[in-house]
């Protein structure tokens, strides 16, 4: 800590791996707290805070944007960017009372392969009276789904990179993009603003609540999206986006198409943030927050009952570096030949202990649920601590032709849901660094792939096992 404090410049970075953990939050808490008491914060070679085409933080400030204070109804969680932990959403749809989530739309996303407790969550989202999916193709959420609206992909629509560098300016060299529409839409293909403009208005629900928003939007939408002359798809046109970049006093549009490897923005400076861009009331910036203090405390109790799971195995989650999360599963040439499945990393000393060998079948036990997959020895892991990537898990998937044809297991069915399962300060579940037992499989499955999901006698939990080859 000497070394680093005497340093010319030094910055701590942790992502994923941490976040995701028992204590994420209070982790990467010490870690910018260690950037700032060293006076790493705002200063060339430590941390620096980048900002987008406009202040966002300063923008959420005076507008309210993304800062309900609105508490969940399981739970009483706080809103994070103005949305509810994932990690009690099942709860929030099998809990009958008022406030009862019973219709669903997903947008983009795969909650029954990306979410905690996903043997739950399928019970949950079997019981919804309406679940809806806007996508590109029909994944596992999609195959449970009411309706599957077909959205337009990324080639079909002009396109600015918007979330990271046009609103939060995380790049280290800021810049700028375009790219026009290469591909034509297909059929019903809208893009995900105008679908949910027009289910605004169909339901009388008025986006973001707001009938002068909505109003607006449609306008926009009306004067600016375009409507290919083959069939009823529309996308957003090139003007709408320019808008949004003149608006903000950014180069336009076609500038920006002329300049295909994008054009540089003024970079981040140190010394811009501390004293200039703070928002909180004092200007200060917080290194005590009541909420993360009060998790710190419970850090003693956290401790003793985890050496009380002495001989349970901690099971982290990990990316295969031939994958990238569950996108590539559904083209051939990503899961040819042995690639078929993923496996449970263990160190040489724990598969003597356990009783397994390299590409033998173990079964892997959480407080969840159990799943069944081939071994992979690994001695870069510690004695104890045992790795399975994620991303897999498609048998359900009957929109993935290849994907489901994939004997991997979902390594989210190990992680448990609920108000006592996910992080209290930032409603993050606990993804990795999961308690598991790890045994010589069984016995045989009357499954070639996946036996579905049964009730367990012993507990009031989803218990799913599933053939790893």
């Amino acid at each position: 800590m000497a070394t680093f404090a005497a340093a010319d410049g030094a910055a701590l970075y942790s992502s994923t791996g941490v976040n995701m953990g028992s204590n994420g939050v209070l982790a990467f808490w010490l870690q910018e707290a260690i950037n700032v008491v060293t006076g790493n914060l705002d200063r060339p070679g430590g941390t620096l805070v980048g900002k987008g085409i406009f202040d966002f933080a300063k923008f959420g400030k005076r507008t309210g944007t993304l800062m309900s204070d609105e508490k969940s109804r399981i739970g009483g969680f706080p809103k994070v960017n103005d949305a509810f932990p994932g990690g009690i959403l099942a709860d929030e749809i099998l809990t009958p009372g008022d406030g009862q989530i019973k219709a669903l739309f997903v947008t983009g996303g795969n909650p029954l392969i990306t979410m905690a407790d996903a043997g739950r969550m399928r019970e949950a989202f079997g019981s919804l009276d309406l679940l809806v999916t806007l996508d590109i193709y029909r994944n596992e959420t999609g195959s449970l789904a009411h309706y599957t609206l077909p959205a337009t992909d990324p080639l079909q629509r002009p396109d600015l990179p918007f979330i990271f560098p046009l609103v939060l300016g995380m790049q280290s060299r800021p810049y700028l993009q375009a790219t026009k529409a290469m591909v034509e839409p297909q059929g019903d293909q809208r893009d995900e603003a105008s679908i949910y403009l027009a289910l605004g208005k169909a339901c009388g629900a008025p986006i973001f609540g707001s009938k002068a928003a909505q109003r607006f939007l449609e306008r926009m939408a009306a004067k600016h999206t375009r409507r290919n002359a083959l069939s009823h798809a529309t996308v957003p046109g090139e003007k709408l986006l320019n808008g949004l970049l003149r608006i903000t006093r950014q180069p336009g549009f076609a500038k920006l198409l002329r300049n295909p490897h994008g054009v540089r923005r003024t970079p981040t400076e140190a010394g811009s943030f501390l004293n200039k861009r703070i928002v909180t009331d004092d200007k200060r910036v917080h290194l005590a927050p009541e909420g993360l203090m009060a998790a710190a405390g419970r850090l003693d109790d956290q401790y003793t009952a985890a050496v009380g799971r002495a001989d349970s195995m901690l099971m982290i989650t990990k990316r295969h570096v031939k994958t990238h999360n569950s996108w590539t599963h559904n083209h051939e040439e990503m899961v040819a030949n042995d690639f078929t499945t993923n496996h449970l990393y263990v160190h040489s000393d724990d598969a003597a202990r356990i009783g397994v060998a390299d590409g033998d079948l173990a079964d892997v036990t959480s407080a969840t649920a159990t799943v069944r997959i081939p071994i992979r020895v690994l001695d870069d892991l510690m004695p104890g601590v045992c790795a399975m990537p994620h991303g897999w898990g498609h048998q359900h998937a009957t929109g993935l032709a290849v994907a489901s044809r994939t004997t991997g297991v979902n390594v989210n069915l190990l992680a448990a849901s609920g108000p006592d399962a996910i992080d209290p300060a930032s409603g993050m579940s606990h993804l990795t660094g999961i308690p598991v037992d790890v045994t010589p499989a069984a016995g045989p499955l009357d499954a070639t792939s996946w036996s579905g999901i049964a009730a367990d006698d012993s507990a009031d939990r989803a218990v799913a096992v599933t053939l790893g080859r």
